[in-house]
């Protein structure tokens, strides 16, 4: 079981359709998904149907945030690896919870299972995220746990007229079995 604290991550399953087709067809967050058309239901019931894959084969995965008080469980969010890259050791993530939860620190403790679980048990040397230079909240999550600016992507994306830098975080296994030939690089 993927858990810490009241924040659990498990796969998707058919009873998330409503909340996923809701997440998904959130017009607001489609410039940081690239997604330009809504999905339907019958979309997102395949996507769950097939979101059990091995990833290894698919090279991408979603978890649902859970959040859990008292006796009672409640999906907050979902939490994606994508860009799975198996030789390389490494894979993007991103995150999205729905707004009456964020700034209460489960989006952190939900990165925090992910990165255990992706440095731990899938052995990756790296993991990256891209955000929107103007998305404070969010490069305040990565770097508050531990992911460094590595790269800006200048005038990447286009979003109501105008042109918006993109900056690249990285977030290196210091425990990887093969060590960096940047090692003693700052």
């Amino acid at each position: 079981m993927l858990e810490k604290d009241n924040i659990q991550l498990r796969v998707p399953e058919p009873e998330d359709v409503e909340f996923l087709l809701k997440m998904e067809n959130d017009s607001n967050l489609w410039h940081i998904s690239n997604t330009h058309n809504p999905f339907s239901r019958f979309d997102i019931e395949q996507y769950i149907l097939l979101a059990d894959k091995d990833i290894y084969s698919a090279n991408q995965l979603r978890f649902m945030v859970d959040y859990k008080e008292e006796e009672q469980t409640r999906t907050i969010g979902a939490i994606d690896v994508f860009d799975f890259n198996a030789h390389n050791r490494r894979a993007g993530i991103g995150i999205s919870i729905i707004e009456n939860k964020r700034q209460k620190g489960y989006a952190g403790t939900a990165l925090d299972i992910l990165i255990e679980y992706m440095f731990g048990h899938l052995n990756l040397h790296q993991i990256y995220c891209n955000i929107e230079k103007n998305n404070t909240e969010s490069i305040g999550l990565f770097t508050s746990r531990g992911f460094k600016e590595t790269g800006i992507k200048r005038d990447w994306n286009l979003r109501n007229n105008k042109w918006i830098d993109e900056h690249l975080f990285q977030l290196i296994n210091s425990k990887s079995i093969h060590k960096s030939s940047n090692q003693n690089q700052p």
